[in-house]
């Protein structure tokens, strides 16, 4: 009978209860597409950062520090002989790192010059480009830095780098391939050139600043190696969306807020209104707390409609921009950010959509009970002369 009667009641209070519905539905929308976008780029960075660069983890020499270039130069030890066994395998692949300086168009820019071996498999770098062709040194640069240069697919650039004992030299590279990828740290400011040519030009035979292995189950500990597995590798990335999703959780609270003060004014006219109607409903035998269950599920019955009205619309609009994406309207790259591609692909996992529900119920269900509260102090008589019991 209750459920009944709130259903009539809320039904018969016309446009108003719709237009707080629809506020309440829109909230359920906006929680749920934001958080989706936001697991979305989370779950494609990470697949395209382990593709691209982590693999299964990495081995760090010992004085190698991403943050800081002045490492590089002594960022490089001799390769321990499980990991050699590895690498024969192609179950892990050696990359030496080396600042280096491009000089391209009159332009002087200072690089990380890599160094890989043109077989490998492990990484979706485009690695084979890199076998010698007619004496000339290939190299490879991503497509964003390329931009940035004004460097085209054949053109030569300018390299010199200096070896292990400070001596500076330089030679022509050719520009054998420019590759894409939405991966920044193995594109900005870099070129690849072949491992075994790197290790020559600097003096460091059988000798690599990072190893990338297959097996993230690989965790073994080398003497001036320290292991880095993807939870450290993509501790960045899961900083960087924590904080923007805790950034867009002020937008939530601010739907959120707008549907509650309608729900919360709604329940408070409605006590206020409804006077003699609870008088009567007292006189007839129903109890204070049955009153108070009446007008809570009111107020919650708000949030289930806006439920079923959030999945007319919500349903096929998110499913269309989980198949086709959410364009981002400019060139990814000039973000800075790895994994951010032209289209973002939104992921909705029963969790997200099952967790938001939940927690706008609860919210929904505590604003319709706090104005109930007086129904506790009212006095029968008081009520159905139109009066509220002080």
């Amino acid at each position: 009978m209750i459920f009944r009667l709130a259903m009539k009641n809320i039904l018969g209070a016309g446009l108003r209860t719709w237009l707080n519905i629809f506020i309440l539905s829109l909230s359920y929308f906006v929680i749920i597409a934001l958080q989706g976008l936001y697991v979305g780029w989370q779950d494609d960075a990470s697949r395209e950062m382990k593709n691209w660069d982590f693999a299964g983890g990495q081995y760090w020499q010992e004085t190698y520090d991403p943050y800081d270039p002045f490492t590089l130069e002594e960022s490089h030890a001799t390769i321990p002989e499980d990991l050699q066994k590895l690498i024969a395998n192609g179950e892990a692949i050696s990359i030496l790192f080396s600042p280096a300086t491009i000089y391209t168009d009159g332009r002087m820019r200072n690089i990380v010059l890599k160094g890989i071996e043109p077989s490998q498999n492990l990484i979706e770098l485009p690695t084979n480009f890199l076998t010698d062709s007619d004496g000339e040194i290939n190299c490879i640069i991503g497509s964003g830095f390329a931009d940035n240069l004004n460097i085209k697919e054949g053109d030569y650039i300018v390299l010199r780098w200096r070896d292990k004992n400070g001596t500076y030299d330089a030679c022509d590279l050719k520009v054998a391939h420019i590759f894409s990828t939405t991966v920044i740290t193995v594109e900005s400011n870099q070129v690849w050139i072949s491992l075994s040519i790197l290790q020559e030009m600097l003096g460091l035979p059988n000798e690599g600043t990072i190893i990338t292995v297959k097996d993230e189950k690989y965790k073994k500990e080398f003497f001036s190696w320290q292991h880095k597995d993807l939870d450290f590798l993509l501790l960045d990335l899961t900083k960087m969306i924590k904080a923007k999703t805790i950034g867009s959780s002020i937008m939530y609270m601010l739907m959120l807020f707008l549907a509650m003060l309608a729900i919360f004014d709604t329940q408070v006219l409605s006590i206020f209104r409804r006077r003699k109607e609870m008088g009567t409903m007292m006189a007839l035998g129903m109890t204070r707390l049955k009153i108070i269950q009446l007008f809570t599920l009111e107020g919650v019955l708000h949030a289930v409609l806006a439920i079923l009205m959030g999945a007319v619309y919500g349903i096929p609009l998110l499913s269309h921009f989980e198949k086709v994406g959410m364009k981002i309207g400019m060139d990814a790259k000039e973000w800075g950010l790895s994994g951010l591609d032209d289209a973002l692909y939104p992921v909705y996992g029963w969790k997200l959509v099952f967790g938001t529900i939940v927690l706008v119920l609860i919210i929904v269900t505590i604003v319709s009970f706090l104005p109930t509260r007086k129904i506790a102090k009212l006095k029968p008589t008081d009520a159905l002369r139109g009066k509220m019991t002080k």
